[in-house]
């Protein structure tokens, strides 16, 4: 046992759960409105989520064979927090629903005051509500997919000894489906033929659209691709397919209709996995687009914020830039900060990378220097045109070089086409009234774009001249936590699940990673350790700032009797906002896993 891990309470601790409140209303559930009493009896698990985060994707998936197995005693709730004014919309909410197949009630609660009631600070976090209403557990991030198939296991023996537990059907009632040819597609390439390749992203598919863009000419790849995205025309004349959701790279022949899983092992890269060789042998995670650039493929690699490449000829892949730290950091490519890069683009000298968490324009020359055209961070977006440095995005998904040395940006959760001149260093906008840009393609001059939530393509004339649109501003609003100045004890809580313990086999099982913005809000306690506590300390001329906390523990199977325990890797990254006053806490506790002393 760790013994550097803060001590928690036991998991039974009686703390009654507040109610469920969201101005946006309830999807999923027939038009009825859900409390917290029409669920008693039932084990309840609360999915704080947002629909921009990689992190929150992945739980969704993590928690697909939970949500199947205790169907009859365990209700998921999806309360949607959002981090971008886009995501606030209901509709966006609703289509996020069905894009990424949520089968369960969600509560669409723009204003957080549901998140707010939990004490809630980060994406994803997921509460477990036990049949008598009160929470026994909270679990940030990634990996707790065992902890919480264990403690679920084990409220329903403990409740049905009881008599407090409600077998029977819970309250989620699926949408009607509706008929496109494409569902939130995600890219497209242009074939030699003339006809277009698209990733029919929600439909878990290929597709090939004639030159009109709309008529189907043939269905690719059904139950081969889960949530397929990124699309590159190789040299040899077949297309990578960055697969996300099944965490692989596949070639599709157009010629043959061959289709092959070419990097990839299906499972989802983790801390410690190996970060080069045979491609079939290493895990990825959420590839989300890839590039053909100086004889390789460039991946970004969404799930672990950094770009990777795949070589054909050797047969190999590699970590190419980042480290899997979330953020926006410029420099050499292995020093270098991403933050779900979503989108790339190669030109003779640049690869352009949409990098969307930090709604910004980034670029890597031929030296692996990584650059910032536009973008300053994790917290600060908008839409605003002007020069570079204080122009605005919001969670770009997709970048088109154009012919004039130019980059047209997908600016997604602004509904528009962007424009970025390296020349003049000026930012612009080429079209509105888009709906969920993902990725875009030239053709003859025109710029036939993805537009995803309305699930088509549509063909726009370049045009001579920028659109101009009012400028926007925003900052990702969240409550700060007033902090004294000076010394700060920072926890992060996390306890090993029942019939486990901290995997010590090979070293120290647990990894802090502490940075702050600005970083002279930290005078000492920055950078990385193996406890899951720190010492900070504070700059009092510093009044306001974001402290980046990074943290990752595994558990194993406690059994000495078997020689090859199973082991989880728990992990997540919080962007804490702080203010520092003299009446503020002394004591930050962030929840990995388990409940706070």
């Amino acid at each position: 046992m760790n013994d550097s891990a803060p001590a928690t309470t036991p998991r039974r601790a009686r703390v009654r759960a507040p109610e469920l409140i969201g101005k946006g209303g309830w999807l999923n559930t027939g038009g009825d409105d859900l409390s917290l009493a029409d669920l008693r009896g039932k084990i309840v698990l609360l999915d704080f989520w947002t629909f921009c985060c990689v992190n929150c994707l992945h739980v969704l998936d993590e928690l697909r064979e939970l949500e199947e197995k205790h169907r009859d005693t365990l209700v998921i709730v999806g309360v949607h927090s959002p981090k971008f004014v886009h995501e606030a919309e209901h509709q966006a909410v609703v289509d996020a629903v069905e894009r990424y197949e949520v089968h369960h009630p969600v509560l669409d609660d723009p204003e957080l005051a549901t998140w707010k009631q939990y004490a809630v600070r980060a994406w994803p976090t997921l509460v477990v509500i036990d049949p008598e209403g009160y929470v026994v557990a909270q679990h940030a991030g990634e990996g707790h997919a065992n902890a919480i198939r264990t403690l679920v296991e084990e409220l329903e023996a403990e409740h049905g000894a009881k008599g407090t537990l409600r077998r029977g059907d819970g309250p989620y009632v699926a949408p009607e489906p509706v008929a496109t040819e494409l569902r939130f597609p995600g890219k497209a390439v242009l074939l030699p033929s003339g006809n277009f390749l698209v990733s029919d992203t929600t439909r878990h598919r290929l597709v090939e659209l004639a030159a009109d863009g709309e008529t189907v000419v043939r269905r690719i790849g059904e139950g081969v691709f889960r949530e397929p995205q990124g699309l590159a025309q190789l040299p040899d004349g077949t297309v990578v397919v960055a697969d996300t959701v099944n965490h692989a790279l596949r070639t599709y022949d157009p010629e043959t209709g061959v289709i092959e899983r070419v990097a990839g092992t299906g499972k989802q890269w983790w801390q410690g996995s190996p970060t080069s060789g045979p491609a079939l042998d290493v895990d990825l995670s959420s590839p989300w687009d890839v590039a053909w650039w100086q004889g390789k493929v460039w991946i970004a690699m969404a799930g672990v914020h950094q770009l990777w490449t795949y070589d054909p000829g050797s047969g190999t892949v590699e970590v190419a830039a980042g480290t899997t730290n979330e953020g926006l950091v410029d420099g050499p490519a292995a020093e270098a900060w991403f933050a779900q890069p979503s989108g790339l683009a190669a030109t003779e000298d640049r690869l352009w990378v949409a990098d969307s968490e930090t709604s910004a324009l980034r670029w890597v020359d031929p030296e692996g220097g990584v650059h910032t055209a536009v973008g300053t961070g994790l917290f600060d977006f908008g839409h605003r045109d002007g020069a570079a440095e204080q122009a605005l995005l919001q969670h770009p998904l997709g970048v088109t070089a154009l012919p004039d040395g130019s980059v047209a940006v997908s600016d997604t959760y602004n509904h528009a086409l962007r424009r970025f001149d390296p020349a003049s260093g000026e930012v612009t906008t080429l079209a509105t009234d888009l709906r969920e840009p993902s990725g875009a393609v030239l053709v003859d001059g025109d710029i036939v774009v993805v537009e995803s939530a309305r699930h088509r393509l549509t063909r726009l004339r370049l045009p001579e001249e920028a659109v101009r649109v009012d400028a926007v501003a925003h900052r990702t609003r969240r409550e700060a936590t007033e902090v004294a100045p000076g010394r700060l004890r920072l926890d992060v809580v996390f306890q090993a699940p029942t019939g486990q313990k901290l995997d010590e086999r090979y070293g120290p099982s647990t990894r802090l990673l502490v940075s702050s913005t600005p970083p002279e809000l930290l005078l000492g306690g920055a950078g990385t350790g193996t406890d899951l506590f720190r010492e900070l300390d504070l700059n009092p001329d510093v009044t306001e700032g974001v402290l980046h906390v990074s943290a990752m523990a595994a558990s194993c199977d406690d059994d000495p009797a078997n020689e090859y325990p199973a082991c989880h890797v728990h992990q997540q990254d919080w962007g804490v906002p702080v203010k520092l006053t003299e009446a503020g806490v002394s004591r930050l506790p962030l929840i990995l896993a388990g409940m706070d002393a």
